[in-house]
């Protein structure tokens, strides 16, 4: 993975807002944006090693089958008609990845989608998952091993 680092300051009250005056002790950090939240709980020991491939699989079925939201017309070049390793077309491949992706999502279950897609697809955090979702803080990485466990297992993971 590429990494991309950047310095970002810290204050003590939190992010500056327009008026405020500046901190007297400044702090910085180095971020790697390329860091996903996904690989982040991993480094950190927060998931095992199934959990993390399960939730690489399914994020690259979601990148594979285009489910990410447009903003302006796709510029690809157009292909002649080529069979892979598996011998499907393009077309094929993203559709039998949007079929993956969808039924990893339905083994989760309703209540685990969620989370799945919001730290896995999207790349929030936990932390700003949590919130979206409403739950209560902390809870996130409970709920998101549970739904990777469940991910592994459409993904016959051992």
């Amino acid at each position: 993975m590429k990494q991309q680092l950047v310095e970002r300051e810290l204050t003590e009250e939190g992010p500056r807002r327009a008026g405020r005056a500046r901190s007297r002790h400044r702090r910085s950090v180095t971020v790697n944006l390329a860091e996903s939240p996904l690989s982040w709980l991993y480094a950190r020991g927060y998931l095992d090693d199934r959990q993390f491939d399960a939730g690489e699989r399914l994020r690259m079925d979601y990148e594979r089958a285009q489910l990410g939201a447009r903003v302006t017309m796709r510029w690809d070049p157009v292909r002649a008609r080529t069979t892979g390793e598996t011998g499907l077309t393009g077309a094929e491949r993203q559709i039998a990845a949007k079929a993956r992706f969808h039924g990893a999502l339905a083994q989760a279950g309703g209540g685990l989608q969620d989370v799945l897609w919001r730290v896995i697809c999207a790349g929030e955090t936990l932390p700003a998952a949590e919130k979206a979702l409403e739950w209560p803080t902390r809870s996130g990485k409970l709920v998101l091993r549970l739904a990777l466990d469940r991910v592994a297992d459409f993904y016959r993971l051992a």
